[in-house]
């Protein structure tokens, strides 16, 4: 593990936050979208489950995608987590739930789902600026794909998103060499 365990989740979610626009069909767009991506993605606390909820959290994505897309620069990257750290009104504080231990919520639970979201994610763009590793924040490598992704791997070599693309190209270049 490079990160801690509530910095890697929070990480992951938030690309998996910012693809649900870079699908080829958006696929956040209903207040059952929003639930089953709270479920799937572990949130606990407030959950609306409205109209408004769906705006703010669709809201949030072009928001964090500014991040992977500004991570050459860390200092454009600073200001812009800064911002989210600023306007989601981060207070960290030490929590004990479930199977996790001791991690931080930097935010009261009854807190916006949007304004949560924003606010891990922005914890964990700390944690990655500090470490020196905003590199692994990246656009997925295929020419035909702009999804982001989190690369966790241990020598740093993961160029593919979660869609496939990697499978997609390798497959690809094997039928070329075939058929070549």
């Amino acid at each position: 593990m490079i990160f801690a365990h509530d910095t890697d989740v929070a990480l992951r979610t938030a690309a998996a936050l910012v693809n649900t626009a870079l699908e080829p069909d958006d696929t956040l767009t209903t207040t059952q979208d929003v639930r089953a991506f709270y479920d799937v993605w572990g949130w606990t606390g407030r959950h609306d489950g409205d109209d408004s909820e769906v705006t703010q959290v669709r809201s949030l994505r072009r928001r964090l995608h500014a991040v992977w897309l500004a991570a050459d620069d860390v200092n454009a990257t600073v200001e812009l987590v800064n911002e989210l750290l600023r306007t989601g009104r981060a207070l960290p504080q030490l929590v004990e739930h479930g199977d996790f231990g001791w991690h931080i919520h930097a935010t009261h639970a009854d807190a916006t789902l949007a304004q949560r979201m924003q606010v891990e994610a922005a914890m964990a763009f700390v944690d990655i600026i500090r470490a020196g590793e905003l590199s692994r924040l990246r656009v997925c490598a295929a020419d035909d794909c702009e999804r982001v992704l989190v690369d966790l791997s241990r020598n740093r070599s993961r160029r593919y998103c979660e869609g496939g693309c990697g499978n997609r190209l390798a497959a690809a270049a094997y039928r070329s060499r075939r058929d070549g």
